[in-house]
């Protein structure tokens, strides 16, 4: 299934781009035109990298999203895909990734520039651009061309292992969990979001009446702000207090509402993000009021920040974090690598998802596991007689009581458990390293190909470590062998 659905891209101004396909030939490190008077290292970790990629095949599938034949040239996949990885890596702001490939020429050849150039490779805000084209869909696609890429070089070099193709039973470790990326958002209160609320409101009526010409309505704002930061500095406040401030700060909303309301029915139309703001005013107002009549905490679909209106609390249970604030987002890990199996800001019952995985690890190799490692969420009747039906062992124990006769194998327990902690050191990585563990983007869209960026770049790093490994098993081996002779 192609999962590309971006057909052309606009830019801030209104025009197309088109994308000029690049050559066939895959810029070299010999090919790079070095400044006079700098030597670059041919190991540098950056040029290793590279060679990782299969640059060709991403551009033919990027060309594939530019339809229009017309417009300002786009830059090619290799410029956009290795500026977000670059900034994945480190953790740089979009002004900072420009400065550091300007002034970095390992940087410049990774991104595919031809050669050290001074000036800047392009513009700060072509950063947002490059995040809206490379959706999590295509970064998906993109992460399993480079895990079938290394697979079939991996297959090439072991030739040993070719009298097994036509062996049909089940192989491997399949290991799944969900975890949660959370965004940068301050932490959500009701008393907060209305004072959002509130203030919105009161620039959306500013702007009307400043554009037709009307007297401005009282909104009280003066009062209102002065009863916010009564409650917002109290270092203690009582249930009695809050219940309280937030019936005045209810009051103001639903008074500047009214007023908005009243200006519509009068003919005024409002714009494209008036017309957003005020549909999250109005569910703002919604929920809290109807939490408040009813006493409650809780609500369909709640809006916990006003500026990302599509985030929702995912309840994880955590010690250090008992609900946080992002996507969801189960991840299966196999032969080292992982891949997102399904991301959503919706919470949702990852169970559903382990008989699809399975299904979706059979197509990609041919065969069922032979094993799979999960948590005890997974472990649904549902789930197990499909395992019990394939021949594939799930980790954990039986459902209900044991019987009286039953062994537990002691060893395959602790086995099992001990393999299982990789998705967790993935998890951790990912999050330590890669950028998952705090998410600063505001759109949907882009908040999603970060997190489906953040497992590219951990499997690149795991190919990147994985190959030196095996370079230095062969030259140790060579070494060892030369020194016995």
């Amino acid at each position: 299934m192609n999962h590309y659905q971006i057909l052309c891209t606009f830019q801030g101004n209104g025009a197309i781009d088109v994308y000029k396909k690049q050559p066939n030939t895959q810029l070299s490190f010999d090919d790079f035109n070095q400044p006079v008077g700098l030597t670059m290292n041919p190991e540098n970790r950056w040029v290793k990298k590279a060679e990782l990629i299969p640059w060709i095949d991403l551009e033919e599938q990027y060309a594939s999203i530019f339809q229009s034949k017309t417009g300002n040239v786009a830059k090619s996949f290799r410029m956009a895909f290795g500026a977000l990885l670059i900034q994945k890596e480190y953790g740089y702001s979009d002004e900072e990734t420009v400065l550091q490939i300007q002034e970095n020429p390992y940087l410049q050849f990774f991104v595919g520039m031809p050669g050290y150039q001074e000036d800047k490779p392009f513009d700060a805000s072509t950063m947002v651009h490059f995040r809206k084209r490379l959706t999590a869909e295509m970064l998906n696609e993109v992460n399993e061309i480079i895990l079938d890429f290394h697979e079939e070089e991996k297959e090439e070099q072991d030739d040993d292992d070719s009298n097994d193709d036509g062996d049909s039973s089940n192989k491997g470790t399949l290991m799944l969990d969900a975890t949660c990326a959370p965004s940068y958002i301050k932490y959500p209160q009701d008393i907060g979001l209305l004072n959002d609320a509130r203030l919105h409101a009161e620039k959306i009526i500013d702007e009307v009446c400043k554009e037709n010409n009307i007297k401005k309505p009282r909104t009280y704002r003066r009062r209102a702000r002065k009863d916010y930061l009564s409650i917002a500095k109290r270092k203690k406040k009582s249930k009695k207090i809050i219940r309280k401030a937030i019936r005045k700060q209810l009051s103001y909303v639903t008074r500047d509402v009214r007023y908005i309301k009243e200006m519509q029915k009068s003919g005024i139309e409002l714009n494209e993000k008036q017309t957003r703001n005020f549909d999250i005013i109005e569910r703002i107002l919604e929920q809290q009021q109807y939490m408040y009549d009813n006493k409650i905490h809780r609500v369909p679909e709640r809006i916990v920040s006003f500026h990302q209106s599509y985030l929702r609390p995912i309840v994880r249970g955590k010690v250090k974090a008992p609900t946080e604030f992002g996507a969801k987002l189960d991840m299966s890990e196999s032969d080292g690598f992982v891949r997102i199996e399904r991301l959503s800001f919706d919470a949702f019952n990852e169970s559903e998802d382990l008989i699809p995985v399975i299904k979706r690890y059979r197509e990609r190799t041919g065969y069922y596991p032979e094993r799979v490692l999960v948590d005890q969420i997974y472990r649904t009747r549902d789930n197990r007689n499909f395992c019990k039906k394939y021949h594939i062992r799930l980790s954990g124990p039986k459902l209900g009581r044991p019987k009286k006769d039953d062994r537990v194998d002691k060893t395959i327990e602790y086995k099992d458990n001990r393999d299982r902690i990789q998705v967790e050191r993935d998890f951790s990585l990912a999050k330590r390293c890669h950028g998952l563990g705090m998410i600063r983007t505001r759109l949907a869209e882009t908040t999603f190909s970060t997190i489906a960026l953040a497992i590219v770049s951990l499997n690149l790093s795991k190919i990147q470590r994985n190959f030196l490994r095996a370079l230095f098993d062969r030259n140790f081996r060579s070494f060892f062998r030369a020194s016995s002779i």
